[in-house]
């Protein structure tokens, strides 16, 4: 007998066929995936780049270096050694991420950073100690600690004893420092802007407006006037004598405008020389006010009429220093004394 052609299947147990297995893949994508969990946010660069906190004693070694223009005598002031104040001023510079002195045979020259950095050390060293002072006197509503002012020459000599005298009779506390400033270039203002002074007594006005991170307000308002030898029969045909410090941008165009104003022939370093020289004989001068407080009696006053010029006196501080108790207390007493 022929035998029946092949199918290819094997042939029939009779028993169904045992279920399989599904396959790793297939078991895995039918598997529930638990939800990871969510991962933190990634800093920020500008939260990861930020500088590691300044402490003060770095701030100090930072003052002490830029004031004194090198690391030995910056050591020498604060009674560190020389590896200590250049270690401290790395570290500085490292957090800063900025040179902050150029160093050279000649000493530690600070760099336009360095310039920035010192100003603002000063300002924080500043406000940390009023933080103290006022913190010690609030228990007992007394005001202490020292008062740094900056002020010109005429208004150290003519506004200020006044103020100061009222100021330490109400708060015997408060320890004024005066420093006389040339009122030329930054001036008074300068000194407070750098951290060197809490106030400064300066020209402000129109023509000199409160320097940008500053604020202050006008004291008074003092007119120019012709001084000139008592007597003397034509003082305007005189020479003129004049100082580096006299007069505002305003002013000056006043003066151009004045014809019958000289050039002058006689330049000294201070009013109190011009009065000196006025007073001799040797010319006549314009000056304002508070310069000519207790002039001699060999000097004569005249008024420059209607379109006489002014200058502006006013005081500035830092808007941090602005609040502090001392700071106050002494711009009321200086509106008093312009009563």
């Amino acid at each position: 007998m022929a035998s029946a052609p092949s199918t290819g299947k094997p042939p029939s147990t009779g028993k169904p066929p045992s279920p399989r297995k599904p396959s790793s893949a297939k078991s895995t994508a039918a598997k529930s995936t638990p939800a990871k969990a969510p991962r933190p946010p990634k800093a920020s660069v500008a939260t990861a780049s930020l500088p590691a906190d300044l402490a003060p004693h770095e701030l100090r070694i930072l003052v002490a270096v830029d004031s004194e223009r090198g690391f030995s005598a910056a050591a020498r002031a604060l009674g560190l050694t020389q590896s200590a104040v250049s270690h401290s001023i790395r570290g500085t510079e490292r957090k800063i991420g900025a040179v902050l002195f150029e160093r050279g045979r000649k000493g530690a020259t600070p760099t336009p950073a360095g310039v920035a950095a010192a100003a603002h050390a000063r300002r924080v060293l500043r406000l940390l100690d009023a933080l103290v002072a006022e913190a010690r006197g609030a228990g007992r509503g007394e005001v202490t600690g020292p008062l740094r002012i900056a002020a010109f020459r005429s208004a150290a000599l003519h506004l200020l004893p006044a103020a100061l005298a009222r100021l330490t009779a109400r708060h015997p506390g408060i320890e004024p420092e005066v420093r006389v400033v040339r009122e030329l270039g930054a001036g008074t203002a300068g000194e407070v802007a750098e951290g060197r002074a809490d106030v400064g007594i300066a020209t402000i006005g129109p023509s000199s407006p409160v320097p940008a991170g500053l604020i202050g307000d006008v004291l008074l308002e003092e007119p120019y006037a012709l001084v000139h030898p008592a007597g003397h029969p034509d003082p305007r045909a005189l020479p003129l004598v004049d100082w580096h410090e006299n007069c505002g941008s305003y002013t000056r165009e006043w003066w151009r405008r004045q014809d019958w104003i000289p050039r002058a022939t006689v330049l000294t370093e201070d009013d109190g020389a011009v009065l000196s020289m006025v007073g001799n004989g040797h010319g006549m001068a314009i000056m304002p006010a508070l310069s000519l407080t207790g002039a001699p009696d060999t000097i004569e006053i005249s008024d420059l009429g209607t379109d006489r010029p002014t200058r502006s006196v006013g005081y500035v501080t830092t808007p941090e220093l602005a609040s502090s108790l001392a700071v106050r207390a002494l711009i009321r007493e200086l509106r008093a004394a312009r009563g």
